[in-house]
């Protein structure tokens, strides 16, 4: 699911493209995609954007008329920019919004479509789309603190819950929590001003310079591979491969839909995390430390 940095590139992108342009006109390829009815989509035709805004995860396309189209890519939704009046793919396309100069698809890979689109009017509708999560950002170490401890969870859960922290999910919570050299697993209860600080720190640190890095990148393109996966990464994506800062192996936790990935020697003081069902599995042989893990594979 694109994350801050991600949406932060594609209204970087977008800006120079859509804002002042009028709407030419609207296709709607895949109408599960629309999720709101009033007022009808087709009432933006003619409109101007004057405006690009990001909701937690969300995109906000500002119109004429005080109106907003707020796009949710969820897990697999992307942006393409096209020359005008471009054919929506096929298998994947779910929308086209036309403008004199060009094309802006919205398409969605894989089989399952959760990316949504809503057309709301005034300030009021559009709130009620905001999930109220702190903008990091925008925010000093006590308000910090106070979105974190709201309630007693794991530092992965809390980092990636859009009601506590706005716009961070399972890749940059990843590079957070290592850069912070603090567990996915601690609580947030326990954590001391110390720890608080440094968190804090990382967490603006670590979006900070993803911001800047993917839009040095793209150079000014139209980004076209939008992934939770970046080369350059320390954590997220790099199960078994050495931790660049310490040279041991990164480690996984799967749970559900998601994953942590974290240095033990880093993040743990060597300790490794088990996941329910694997510690349920192996019992007794699950390896509590790198050395026993390394021990077991030399056995192996």
């Amino acid at each position: 699911m694109p994350e801050l940095p991600d949406i932060a590139l594609y209204l970087h992108a977008l800006k120079e493209r859509i804002v002042g342009r009028r709407i030419g006109g609207i296709r709607l390829a895949n109408p599960f995609l629309l999720r709101s009815v009033v007022p009808p989509l087709s009432t933006t035709v003619g409109l101007a954007i004057t405006a690009l805004h990001r909701l937690g995860k969300r995109i906000v396309f500002e119109i004429d008329g005080d109106r907003f189209l707020v796009f949710h890519l969820m897990i697999a939704g992307r942006f393409r920019w096209r020359p005008p009046m471009a054919q929506i793919p096929g298998k994947i396309g779910l929308l086209a919004i036309d403008f004199e100069h060009g094309t802006l698809i919205l398409t969605e890979a894989g089989s399952r479509r959760r990316a949504s689109l809503h057309l709301v009017a005034g300030r009021a509708g559009l709130a009620e789309h905001d999930p109220g999560g702190l903008e990091v950002l925008g925010a000093d170490v006590r308000a910090f603190r106070t979105a974190l401890q709201q309630t007693n969870h794991t530092l992965k859960r809390a980092l990636t819950d859009p009601q506590l922290i706005s716009g961070i999910g399972n890749a940059y919570s990843d590079e957070i929590l290592h850069s912070a050299r603090l567990s996915p697993f601690k609580q947030t209860s326990s954590l001391s001003d110390e720890e608080v600080q440094r968190l804090y720190d990382a967490t603006r640190q670590t979006l900070t310079q993803w911001i800047a890095r993917l839009q040095a990148e793209a150079g000014g393109k139209f980004p076209e591979k939008v992934t939770a996966f970046h080369e350059g990464m320390a954590a997220h994506g790099r199960y078994g491969q050495p931790c660049p800062d310490c040279g041991a192996p990164i480690q996984r936790i799967v749970y559900a839909d998601n994953e942590s990935n974290y240095c033990a020697n880093c993040q743990t003081a060597g300790r490794l995390l088990a996941d329910r069902s694997l510690s349920r599995l192996l019992r007794d042989d699950w390896p509590r430390t790198l050395e026993e893990l390394e021990s077991k594979r030399r056995g192996s």
